[in-house]
């Protein structure tokens, strides 16, 4: 039976989100600039990262602990060779009750049945605009809409659940927040807007670029009414609106404006090993060390137990008391995912 460890804050560790690797084959500037991450730029070599089945042992661990939902993360996760094999595997483990894929969705289309049948429950593919210019300026690399898309129909047609995320930003996407709620209303996936993050130390986040969900809500409320409704679960990041009259829903995703710290379940474990207690944080624990030298599955849940019973992190709280004073070096978004 899995015994439910609580940080200093009271905080259950719930979720984990695992990062198969730190490459993607986008150059989004808000995660991965094309100056910072261009093609000389030091990846993870191969023996660096974890196994799939060191992944699936640390799952198994980390289930023990309370965990009972994964996510699959990277960089892009289906730049990792053979991933719906790793999918078969955490779906063996005891205690996981839920499976996603944060994806930018361009290599889907030809993954999404394999990855379903393999035991996938939920996609959650990044779209910040359906402008084709402009779409392809924010991902860097010139990728269309319709590669998305498709990928986002193939995963649909295929049985997964299905959400879309949109980080806005001032002055590059604003013009996008209707177009994209009214597509995806149609389409009947839920759209969820994600206030632009300080993430990392190379994305220029700058305070005035942020668009606030109260303004985003406004703005679609004033075409389509919306209602706001309760969350899902505890922990649930994304606060919820309905359009009114209908089941169909958006969800915001305000960590800048409206911090959700308190209620924050979530540790991230990094393609080569190491766990962090926040997307923020300067620092990781290593994990992989202690796998390839020995230790057994008690010694490694006491390790993470430790490290999540002494966790303070509230960073997004903090950055609303000082921004724009606060500043820390911080692991970047792309080493372990969003």
């Amino acid at each position: 039976m899995a015994v439910q460890v609580l940080d200093s804050r009271k905080r259950p560790l719930r979720d984990i989100r695992i990062s198969v690797t730190d490459k993607c084959n986008f150059r989004c500037q808000y995660c991965m600039p094309a100056e910072i991450f261009g093609p000389d730029y030091p990846f993870l070599p191969q023996h660096k990262l974890l196994t799939f089945e060191e992944i699936a042992r640390l799952a198994r661990i980390f289930t023990s602990l309370g965990v009972s939902k994964i996510r699959i993360t990277g960089g892009e996760p289906l730049m990792r060779r053979d991933l719906p094999a790793l999918i078969r595997m955490l779906r063996q483990v005891d205690g996981v009750q839920d499976i996603a894929m944060t994806t930018n969705g361009s290599l889907l289309a030809k993954h999404a049945e394999a990855l379903k049948a393999a035991g996938l429950d939920r996609v959650t593919v990044s779209l910040d605009s359906l402008d084709d210019e402009r779409f392809g300026k924010i991902n860097g690399r010139g990728y269309k809409v319709a590669d998305v898309l498709a990928g986002i129909e193939a995963a649909a047609q295929a049985g997964l659940g299905v959400k879309i995320n949109m980080v806005v930003q001032r002055e590059v996407n604003v013009d996008d927040i209707l177009p994209m709620a009214r597509y995806f209303r149609e389409q009947g996936h839920i759209l969820r807007f994600i206030e632009f993050m300080d993430v990392g130390n190379t994305n220029g986040w700058r305070l005035d670029q942020v668009v606030p969900s109260r303004e985003i809500v406004e703005m679609i409320h004033e075409e389509m009414p919306l209602e706001p409704i309760d969350p899902n679960y505890y922990g649930e990041v994304a606060s919820r609106y309905r359009y009114a009259g209908s089941e169909e829903e958006i969800g915001l995703i305000s960590s800048v404006t409206q911090a959700f710290c308190s209620t924050c379940t979530r540790a991230r474990l990094s393609a080569e090993g190491k766990m962090y207690n926040c997307l923020f944080a300067s620092s990781g624990f290593d994990l992989r060390e202690p796998l390839r030298e020995g230790s057994d599955d008690a010694q490694i849940r006491e390790l993470i137990s430790g490290y999540w019973e002494k966790r303070q992190d509230r960073y997004s709280e903090e950055r609303l008391l000082h921004t724009p004073g606060l500043t820390r070096d911080k692991v970047e978004m792309s080493h372990i995912g969003g």
